[in-house]
């Protein structure tokens, strides 16, 4: 039995939805999909976006945020060097600081406009601007009259 289906008959009546058809295949493959470490998806209007990423442990310097092709790469590991230089030995340690890589495909016309940490958490504000060219406009239908003779 197989979980695929087909996108033809959403894809009939659309152009250049393209994209949407790779989305739709890599979510059903769960290619996208990490548990660690946890986010928060926000929506604050409706040009207006939040994620949040707790990043316990993560220097500002231990993160790195790319935004290539419509998607925004998020990794953090904890570089070689850092610390406090003492000899710790855990006798229980529950903060994980492994590394890890999430990713976020954004819509057309989404940009990340700022990112801060701030208390363990990794705020990253995304806002929605479409150009003037984007933007719907009115068509004038003009009418096949045949040009008058003098």
């Amino acid at each position: 039995m197989s979980t695929a289906f087909s996108m033809t008959p959403l894809f009939r009546q659309s152009i250049g939805f393209d994209r949407f058809n790779d989305l739709f295949e890599s979510a059903m493959r769960n290619e996208t999909s990490s548990s660690y470490p946890p986010y928060n998806v926000e929506k604050h209007a409706d040009d207006q976006y939040r994620i949040v990423i707790a990043a316990a442990g993560f220097q500002d310097e231990d993160l790195d945020l790319q935004v290539e092709r419509g998607v925004l790469t998020v990794t953090g590991g904890k570089r070689a060097g850092n610390g406090s230089g003492e000899n710790v030995t855990y006798l229980y340690q529950g903060i994980a600081q492994r590394s890890f890589k999430l990713s976020f495909r954004l819509a057309d016309h989404i940009e990340v406009k700022s990112a801060s940490l701030v208390n363990g958490l990794l705020n990253i504000e995304l806002e929605r601007h479409v150009p003037e060219e984007a933007k719907a406009k009115r068509i004038p239908i003009g009418s096949a009259r045949p040009a008058l003779e003098n």
